[in-house]
Order: structure tokens, then C-alpha cells, then sequence
């Protein structure tokens, strides 16, 4: 069954009509097809991609397999019915579809025909793996699983076998959502021959105690072979404990299968080393590496190696701009990467003046792609280029663009449907002045049916990060299409310290959190709402993580301005922080460091919303989530009560079972119904 049939029957059988919905609901949010996982099978004729549903009666989802010409056409399941896809990749002779899936019990690899016939088994080991790959030679896998490497104070006391408690003598004891039980992510390689994996699979970091790929976010993107098969190269951070918390200075590392020698290949590189990718005859290695050690938001630079010599070089350290998902094109002089710029994601081409290593360098960075959109990393199919692209009014869906001229393709239409019945909220973008007299874009989102004698309720959504641009993401919780429809205007600053403005711009928050980033902010909101259609006497601020801080830091200097404000997982003492989250190389970079040291850094002094309570006076909701160790639930505990005691309009809104965000469907329509009604009543 095509992909359009499969998805107009799910209608018939949800009884909805493409008219049933005129606009955006939480619900409705929930019911968009989630696209992602683009691979291009070898001879560069097909796509395979994933396509996960959610099922809000039974508070999750289901991950689909499909494959489509890479020129378009209809997009066939191959994946069983009911069974959900952890991953999949083609084997490198396209005969086959590589794929993981939990249906034997643990997670193991398995492989179909490109149609999705016979479906077979390849890895049966007693644990689970995942980020599997094939050798290009097709004689190895590689994939990371989970091993115990360090002994817990329950392997000390095997007497009792009820206690639960645990001993720490070092720091990292908990890591986003996870406190720390002496387990590692290990790369292991098995050998592979005619569908199955032989034998035991060797663990090429044995007894170390270190994670590849990296937490919490590393995938398969940070391992990959060589093209002869022959080496392995990984992303690793090794450290452990207080060292891992206050560095990023993560390395590539290359295991030669032939000696069993693993060799650094980025020492003398402080910062982030991350994603390799090598050229098509091997020769070159690329990857993307930051300069500074601790500064997780330094630019992203695409640095060259020479495989055989070991020597580096720097491609794009000149170019203001950090890039991402690289590609190699087959002449091995060109790579195609994500870059942001003026919070937008486009696809770039980076030419090189040589195939050969010793005559390569930058020749040109040149734009493939131009528009007001967010594309999601890159691959090639010929002459044109292959991802996801998405708004902030419209969910990802498959798309390509000739490389020659830009001209873009839409491939997939899994959500054309829903979108069809909705009325589409208006984005403008707007530059607009701020106190040092630089120009600030900020997007301003229009509710559907935007009648401009009318007066609106209006939003100043407070970006997290707090490096992280305020960009066309098409987010299933702070989506602005969402708040759009549900009747206000959303004013959308890319205030100091958001990416693809340059680094300068980038870099001007750290140190610096309640400063000119909040000036800018004031200026977004005064200017806005000095329009017509803007009801000045109902403005509301929202944000999360580092927004969530600018909430708590703009109720104590507001002057008034706003009528209620949305904190979630915000940092609100910075003291009490520091002292409890985990990365702190983060805290020490962009707070200053930490609150002991003399002199004390400004930050604490200045820039602490804990120290501004005094100034409290408006209806507040706080947000936070018990497994958020990022930002722990103390801060959101400190500003509840802090708001409470001060007699100030409150509510707690706290998720037992969730971390920095909200991911379980229920307790996301819970979120975005508890979020409209704390607005609905303070605004409307």
C-alpha cells in the first residue's frame, strides 16, 4: 500500500475529514507525522526515511519504515504493521535494508529486501545494541552498546539486595536525566558474513569508562568507517568524572581493525570534536571542531585531515559562520553542510581548490539554498541534494534541490492532509533597533484570520540556550503556529547571544545573561506593541531553560509591562544552581564560574533573577520536571515558593517523570492545556 493510501485510510478510520480541523490544537499537534532518518541507497535512486506516529489513547508511538524514488513518487511502508523502527540504514551493496528493532525481545539488527520481504535476524547477542553500521567491504558491523565498567556500592553489598543506595566520590553522578550507575556506551565491531554476525563481537573500548557516542545526544553520526573497511573512527570525550563536567573537549578516534590500535587523531583540538565523514577514496577526513575548550556554543569550523600523514587543516576558520552535516560530493573536492544564517537553516556547498590533501584548500562557501526555512541536514542523489525542511507553521517533510541552481522539490506529503484543513498563521519577519543601535530580527507570528482592527493579546517568547537561534523550527511544544491559533500575536526576538549572526553576536551573552540580552528583549515587546492590533494592556513573557531564566529575570525589572509570565525549567538562583547541575563547563563559561571564587563573578551579583524577587508583583507559572538535572527542580521550587510568600498569583505545574522537556504525548496536551489556561486567564 502507497504511502498516500496507507495515510488517507488512517483518516477514514480516526473519522476525520482533510476538513475537520480549521485551526492548530494541541491534538491536532500531536497527530502530524514526525519525518526523519533520510538515507540515499547507494546508487543514489532511493530514499529510505522514518515516519513516526503518535497514539494519544495510548501515550505513545509507533516508528514506520518507507522507501521512495529520490526523484519522487509514492513512498511505500516496507516496515510490519505494529512493529516500531528504532533505526535503519541500507547495506552498502543496496541489496539490503539494515534496520533495528526490539521485536526479538532486545534490540538487535535485522535486514529486509528493499520491498520489505524477508526479513531476517543478524545479531543475537544478550544485550541490546543500537547505532549499528556496516563496513563499506561488508565483512564487519560496528554498533555501541551498554557495559558495566565500574562497580556500584550495590556490587559491594550482594547481602542486601533490597538497599538502594548509592556512593559518589566523584563528580558527573548525574547527567541530564540519568544519575550515574557505573555503565558505559561502548563501540563494538562483530565480524559479518552472508546476512549474519559471527561469533562474539569485540568491544573497542574495553574497561574504559568513557561513552561513545557522547551524551546525551551523540548518534550514529559520530562513528563511521573508512572507506576500505579497514578502520573505525569515533567520537569520544575521554574523561571521567570532575574533568568530563568542566571540559568539552571531545577527540576523533581511529581504531585500525587489522592491529587492534586505537589512535587520537584531534590532539592539540580544545574544544568539540565532532562527526567525521571521510571522502570517497578515503584519503581526507572531515570533521567539524571548536576552538575553545568549555564553550559548547563556539563556532563550528569544518577542518580537513590527511589519513595517511596525520596532517590537519583548518577549511572554513575564516568564514563567520559554524556549519554542520557534512557530505562529501564523489570528485572529492567539494562538501556539501548545514550552515544557520539570520536564523534560518540553508544548504551550503565548501569547494576545495584540490582533491589531494597537500594542494586542498578553501576555494569558495557558496549558498545552494535561500528561503525562510529550517533544512535538517543533507545528503547527495546525483546533481540535487536530499533532507527535511520545515517552518514555523509547517512540520518536516522530505525535499530536494538541485545543487546548479537551488530549485526545490517537495518528495513527501505525509502531513498535506492535516495542513489542509487549517487556516495558516502569518510570520513576518521584522528588524528592529536595539538600545546600542544594532539591528535585531525578530519574528512576529499573526493568528489565522489576523484582522488588523482588532486588538490582540501578544507573547514575547523568550528563546533557551541560551545559544540557540530562534530559527523556522517547527517545535511539538513551543510552537508558535499553536499559540498563534489560539488568538495572540507572538513577538519573536533573536535577542544577543542567538547563532547565525555572526560569532560576535553569538558570543556577547556569556557573562553577560541579564544584560543587553534583556534590553533586547524589552525592545522587541516595546516596539511591537505600539501597533494598532496589539492590546498593550495584555502582554504576556514565555520561555523555557534559559528563557525561562529571562521570565524570571523580566519579572523583576518589567516596569509593568507584562500581565502574567510562563517559566519552564528555568534557572532562578544562580548560586543554588551552579551547585547542582552537572555540566559545569557550561556554568563556568557563560556564568563566569563559580560563586566562591574571589572576586566573586559578576554574574551572581548582577544577574541572578533570585536577587530581583523584591520587585515581584505579576501572576506567574512555574514549570519543572523531577528528572531535569540540567536545570535542577530546585530552581523552580525556589521561584514557586519565593512568588507564593510574596501573595503573588501562582501555580506549580511539576511532571514527576519527565526531564528539561515534556516528551510523553499526554503530559504534552496536559502542558499546552495547563500553559492556554494560566494565559487564557490572565490575558483574555
Amino acid at each position: 500500500m502507497t504511502r498516500s493510501l496507507l495515510f488517507l485510510a488512517a483518516l477514514v478510520i480516526l473519522g476525520i475529514s482533510s476538513r475537520a480541523q480549521d485551526v492548530l490544537t494541541p491534538e491536532v499537534l500531536w497527530k502530524f507525522h514526525r519525518i526523519y532518518g533520510v538515507s540515499v541507497s547507494p546508487d543514489e535512486k532511493q530514499l529510505l526515511y522514518m515516519d513516526r506516529a503518535y497514539n494519544l489513547d495510548e501515550d505513545g508511538g509507533t516508528t514506520s519504515l518507507y522507501i521512495m524514488p529520490a526523484g519522487g513518487g509514492d513512498a511505500q511502508k516496507i516496515s510490519a504493521d505494529g512493529e516500531s523502527i528504532i533505526s535503519a540504514m541500507w547495506r552498502p551493496d543496496g541489496n539490503k535494508i539494515g534496520y533495528l528493532s526490539a521485536k526479538s525481545g532486545s534490540v538487535q539488527l535485522w535486514e529486509m529486501n528493499p520491498d520489505g520481504s524477508d526479513a531476517s535476524q543478524v545479531t543475537n547477542f544478550d544485550y541490546s545494541i543500537s547505532n549499528a553500521s556496516y563496513a563499506p567491504d561488508l565483512k564487519h558491523i560496528s554498533f555501541s552498546f551498554t557495559v558495566k565498567v565500574n562497580d556500584m556500592l550495590s556490587d559491594k553489598y550482594t547481602d542486601l539486595p533490597m538497599a538502594t543506595g548509592r556512593s559518589y566520590d566523584n563528580l558527573m553522578i548525574r547527567h541530564w536525566t540519568e544519575w550515574y550507575d557505573g555503565t558505559h556506551s561502548h563501540v563494538a565491531i562483530s565480524e559479518y558474513k552472508d546476512g549474519k554476525a559471527l561469533g562474539l563481537a569485540k568491544d573497542i573500548m574495553e574497561g574504559e569508562p568513557y561513552d561513545s557516542p557522547m551524551k546525551p545526544f551523540g548518534g550514529g553520526e559520530q562513528i563511521t568507517w573508512s572507506p576500505d573497511g579497514q578502520k573505525l573512527v569515533y567520537v569520544c570525550k575521554k574523561k571521567f568524572g570532575k574533568d568530563y563536567a568542566v571540559s568539552t573537549n571531545s577527540e576523533l578516534y581511529s581504531y585500525d581493525l587489522a592491529s587492534g590500535e586505537t589512535v587520537n587523531l584531534t590532539s592539540g583540538r580544545m574544544g568539540y570534536d565532532m562527526d567525521p565523514a571521510f571522502s570517497p577514496d578515503g584519503k581526507m577526513l572531515a570533521w567539524m571542531s571548536m576552538e575553545r575548550d568549555g564553550f559548547e556554543s563556539d563556532k563550528n569550523v569544518v577542518w580537513i585531515m590527511d589519513v595517511q600523514s596525520g596532517k590537519r587543516k583548518a577549511l572554513t576558520e575564516n568564514v563567520d559562520q559554524s556549519f554542520g552535516s557534512l557530505a562529501w560530493a564523489s570528485n572529492g573536492k567539494t562538501i556539501y553542510a548545514t550552515s544557520a544564517v539570520n536564523a534560518t537553516y540553508q544548504a551550503y556547498r565548501i569547494d576545495l581548490t584540490s582533491s589531494s590533501f597537500s594542494k586542498a584548500a578553501l576555494k569558495s562557501v557558496t549558498p545552494i539554498t535561500s528561503g525562510i526555512h529550517n533544512i535538517n541536514g543533507v545528503a547527495l542523489a546525483g546533481d540535487r541534494l536530499i533532507g527535511t525542511k520545515n517552518t514555523m507553521t509547517e512540520p518536516a517533510e522530505i525535499y530536494s534541490w538541485s545543487i546548479k541552481s537551488g530549485e526545490e522539490k517537495q518528495l513527501t506529503s505525509a502531513n498535506t492532509e492535516l495542513l489542509k484543513g487549517m487556516k495558516k498563521s502569518k510570520v513576518e519577519k521584522r528588524m528592529i533597533k536595539t538600545t546600542d543601535d544594532k539591528d535585531m530580527l525578530t519574528w512576529v507570528i499573526y493568528p489565522p484570520d489576523f484582522d488588523p482592527n482588532k486588538k490582540y493579546p501578544t507573547l514575547l517568547y523568550c528563546q533557551g540556550g541560551p545559544q540557540s537561534a530562534v530559527s523556522q523550527f517547527f517545535s511539538y511544544r513551543w510552537n508558535f503556529a499553536l499559540m498563534a491559533a489560539k488568538g495572540y500575536i507572538v513577538v519573536a526576538p533573536n535577542r544577543r547571544g542567538l547563532p547565525s549572526f555572526g560569532q560576535k553576536w553569538n558570543d556577547d551573552i556569556s557573562k553577560d545573561w541579564g544584560g543587553q540580552a534583556m534590553k533586547d528583549y524589552l525592545s522587541a515587546i516595546d516596539a511591537v506593541k505600539t501597533e494598532p492590533f496589539v492590546d498593550e494592556t495584555k502582554l504576556g513573557a514565555v520561555g523555557a531553560s534559559y528563557g525561562g531564566y529571562s521570565v524570571y529575570y523580566l519579572a523583576g525589572i518589567h516596569e509593568g509591562r507584562f500581565k502574567t509570565f510562563i517559566s519552564h525549567c528555568g534557572l532562578f538562583n544562580l548560586e543554588s544552581w551552579y551547585g547542582s547541575t552537572e555540566e559545569l563547563f557550561f556554568a563556568n563559561w557563560d556564568i563566569g564560574g563559580a560563586y566562591w571564587e574571589d572576586p566573586m563573578p559578576r554574574s551572581y551579583k548582577l544577574f541572578s533573577p533570585h536577587k530581583l524577587v523584591q520587585n515581584w508583583n505579576t501572576p506567574i507559572l512555574v514549570i519543572h520536571n523531577e528528572l531535569d538535572f540540567r536545570v535542577p527542580l530546585n530552581q523552580g521550587l525556589e521561584a514557586f515558593t519565593a512568588a507564593q510568600l510574596k501573595g503573588i498569583p501562582s501555580k506549580l505545574l511539576y511532571y514527576p517523570d519527565e526531564g528539561h522537556w515534556v516528551l510523553k504525548p499526554q503530559n504534552g496536551i496536559m502542558w499546552h492545556r495547563e500553559f492556554f489556561g494560566w494565559l487564557d486567564e490572565w490575558l483574555k
